[in-house]
């Protein structure tokens, strides 16, 4: 198995969500000329304050992003 299976190490991405493609679920998002691919999975949870909305209502918005391994827990924004 791998070593980093697991590792529990949460990584927060901020910046503008550039797009969101369906198909292969991933967003990219935009910081300071940097694009971060991140990829949902079946539990991501995707808000507005505290009000659960879809991912294609934040594209071109700014957003905030805590992944593991490039796989989003959450989507704020």
């Amino acid at each position: 198995g791998s070593i980093f299976a697991n590792c529990g190490i949460k990584v927060e991405t901020a910046g503008k969500l550039k797009s969101f493609d369906a198909e292969t679920k991933t967003l990219v998002i935009v910081d300071k000329g940097k694009e971060s691919t991140i990829t949902l999975t079946p539990t991501t949870e995707i808000k507005k304050g505290k009000k659960e909305i879809k991912i294609t209502d934040l594209v071109g918005k700014n957003v905030k992003v805590v992944s593991e391994h490039n796989k989003a827990d959450s989507v704020t924004g």
